[in-house]
């Protein structure tokens, strides 16, 4: 999963077509924790899925243009769009069925 900053995040994400996923993160966060090796095990299951992660704590600029209030959340955006958001800590089956939805 690679990791993104506010100067490449538009780059990364915005300017990208297909689908891809950001995992907004921190490093205090617990249930960030539990989500995180999930999101890496769906970036290697969904190779049509590009999985970033962000620090919020050190890039916030991004974090605050996507209106992320809580941690985690996950967003997905298909050609540089949000298509769908999803807080707290998911579960497995919960985000499998997001990227279901957006991918062909």
């Amino acid at each position: 999963m690679s990791a993104l900053t506010d100067a490449d995040f538009d780059a990364q994400v915005v300017e990208q077509a297909g689908l891809v996923m950001v995992d907004f993160w921190a490093p205090w966060c617990v249930p960030c924790e539990k989500v995180s090796p999930i999101v890496e095990a769906l970036a290697a299951e969904y190779p049509a899925l590009r999985v970033r992660a962000l620090d919020v704590d050190a890039h916030p600029v991004a974090a605050a243009r996507h209106a992320v209030l809580s941690l985690p959340t996950l967003i997905l955006f298909r050609d540089g769009a949000e298509v769908e958001r999803l807080t707290g800590a998911p579960s497995d089956k919960r985000i499998r069925k997001a990227i279901g939805r957006h991918l062909p």
